[in-house]
């Protein structure tokens, strides 16, 4: 349990695949300016993740190594197909929200590489505390970049007027150059809160 727990834990701030190692900043950047289409596709990115760590971790044994990799896309794909059905189904307006990015989700380099760095190489109870601890740690950062972006830039969360009505929204904030000069902010702080870097993402072999 201790051990799942820290595999779990990392996912969260140390080596937390937006911040600490910079992956996946393409629909982080995309799609946070607004906290609800933040909290969909985190939660979308989650699903993904987690079943995809699920299959591959208990088929690593039947997997040959020099095909390994178009397998994990196949998976992955799988799940991604799956995802983009059902929100188009139960959360049109979302789906349209996210646009191209949803399908993106399976050249996403996280999800790849949590295939390849740790999913292939590790036991399935481990496997599942990664994908439950990336995803987390994805989804409250995308979740909080787009809260601030949302109120500073909009007055509004969640598409609810929360400022005082002569309040002046600061433009930049939902624009491109706002995103990155706001992730610039969140890195600078998770490296002084974490100033040893991870040495490597990889996974021990079981």
């Amino acid at each position: 349990m201790k051990r799942w727990i820290n595999v779990f834990s990392k996912g969260l701030f140390p080596e937390n695949p937006i911040l600490a190692l910079l992956l996946g900043l393409c629909p982080v950047l995309a799609v946070s300016t607004s906290a609800t289409d933040a909290l969909g596709m985190g939660i979308a990115f989650s699903f993904v993740l987690l079943f995809s760590n699920i299959i591959i971790s208990s088929l690593r044994r039947f997997t040959p190594h020099h095909i390994r990799i178009p397998i994990f896309i196949v998976v992955i794909a799988t799940f991604v197909t799956i995802t983009d059905y059902l929100v188009a189904a139960y959360s049109p307006q979302l789906h349209r929200n996210l646009g191209v990015f949803l399908p993106l989700i399976v050249v996403n380099c996280i999800v790849l590489g949590r295939a390849e760095a740790f999913a292939c190489k590790n036991n399935l109870f481990l496997s599942f505390a990664d994908a439950v601890g990336m995803g987390a740690g994805f989804t409250i950062v995308i979740v909080l970049i787009a809260v601030i972006r949302e109120v500073l830039g909009a007055g509004t969360i969640f598409g609810k007027m929360i400022m005082p009505g002569n309040y002046h929204p600061f433009i930049l904030m939902i624009l491109p150059p706002g995103a990155f000069i706001l992730m610039a902010f969140l890195i600078a702080l998770q490296k002084n809160l974490a100033p040893s870097p991870p040495s490597s993402p990889l996974g021990e072999r079981k």
